[in-house]
């Protein structure tokens, strides 16, 4: 046993919840950013103001034609499982190999892709470690290890968590249709928890396939814990504070969190607010792609994400009924408000009400 535990360490193999469920799938949230979600804004960029650059076929696979959005939004796959396969501080070798593993993953995991990534990369990458360098033949035997070891895995469970996923996001967003205003609370405050803990609610997200009435509730949810935390730390932060929190991420006050639970209480309370008023009174839908849910104010991805499935909704809501639509007055009204008054009118009050029971006292959210 001790000559075992001898070999992962030398490996650098790490069997740990804070590797898997940490690192790996906030880096899984980037690479989903840098390929799906860049692709998706820069597809919406060019259909909104008509840029021939961004509208135009650059390339065609298989009889498909694909813009420079469609093409980045294609290769989430590899790109996910890279990404993963960095934060696990894969070799070089191992690392490339990914990118075969994280396309037919992806593609086998259908509308689960992304959590088949997950799980498929992280075994790839590590039994890629495991061999990397142990013969003299490293240049063949590690990437066709890789290569074999995560293709073989990516056929065997891929579709299945991708069809559990993908029933479970299912079940959330039906039950969301016919319980608005509990699971708008429910969706709401759980992805705006998960957004300022140290995991990826984008990847949740994606995960899920989360659009429609349940991704409106998960963008309420960010935009509370986001531009709350933002508002309501101004004093101690200043305009530095308001914009790293408000349009970076609220997961920068997790420190101050941790020594004090109670300044949380302001912003989980403000999701459980705005969550079932995007659900009841808006009918906040977020038919972009699922990552947006759990982006919040991030880069304003939240908001892309609404407007983007207004004009032209994504693949993941279209197969779940969703339509394009001519946003009224009503719909931006909704969105304004669900992601930046109510959020900046709401959490410090709240907070100067736990200020006053003497729960949150000066200086402890102050960022370090």
């Amino acid at each position: 046993m001790e000559g075992f535990q001898a070999f992962l360490k030398r490996k650098n193999i790490v069997l740990s919840a804070r590797r898997y469920g940490i690192d790996a799938l906030g880096a899984m949230a980037q690479g989903l950013f840098c390929s799906l979600l860049i692709g998706t804004i820069l597809i919406t960029l060019g259909t909104q103001f008509h840029i021939p650059f961004l509208t135009a076929k650059v390339i065609t696979i298989n009889k498909v034609g694909y813009t420079v959005g469609g093409l980045a939004s294609f290769m989430s796959g590899p790109a996910m499982a890279v990404a993963i396969g960095y934060a696990l501080q894969a070799p070089p070798l191992v690392l490339f190999s990914l990118v075969t593993v994280g396309y037919a993953c992806n593609a086998l995991g259908g509308a689960g892709g992304p959590l088949a990534v997950l799980f498929v990369a992280i075994i790839a990458a590590e039994c890629g470690k495991a061999v990397s360098k142990e013969t003299k033949v490293d240049i063949l035997v590690t990437p066709m290890f890789t290569t074999l070891i995560g293709i073989g895995a990516a056929w065997l469970i891929a579709p299945p968590i991708g069809s559990a996923a993908s029933a479970f996001g299912q079940l959330i967003m039906r039950a969301t249709v016919l319980q608005p205003f509990l699971m708008g609370i429910l969706v709401s405050v759980l992805v705006g928890v998960a957004l300022t803990l140290p995991i990826s609610s984008a990847a949740i997200c994606s995960v899920l396939g989360l659009t429609g009435l349940a991704g409106g509730a998960a963008v309420a949810g960010c935009c509370a814990q986001m531009v709350g935390f933002a508002v309501m730390s101004f004093r101690e932060n200043g305009w530095g504070g308001l914009v790293s929190q408000g349009i970076g991420t609220s997961m920068l006050q997790m420190p101050n969190i941790v020594k004090n639970p109670c300044i949380w209480i302001a912003p989980t309370l403000t999701s459980a607010i705005t969550g079932p008023i995007a659900t009841c009174l808006f009918r906040l839908e977020m038919n972009g792609a699922p990552i947006n849910s759990g982006m919040g104010t991030c880069g304003l991805c939240g908001q892309i994400g609404v407007w983007t499935g207004w004009i032209a909704p994504s693949e993941a809501a279209l197969k779940n009924g969703a339509a394009a639509i001519a946003p009224t007055g009503f719909d931006w009204l909704g969105l304004v408000l669900i992601s930046f008054v109510l959020p900046a009118l709401l959490a410090p009050a709240i907070n100067g009400l736990c200020r006053r029971a003497g729960w949150v006292k000066d200086g402890d959210l102050k960022l370090p």
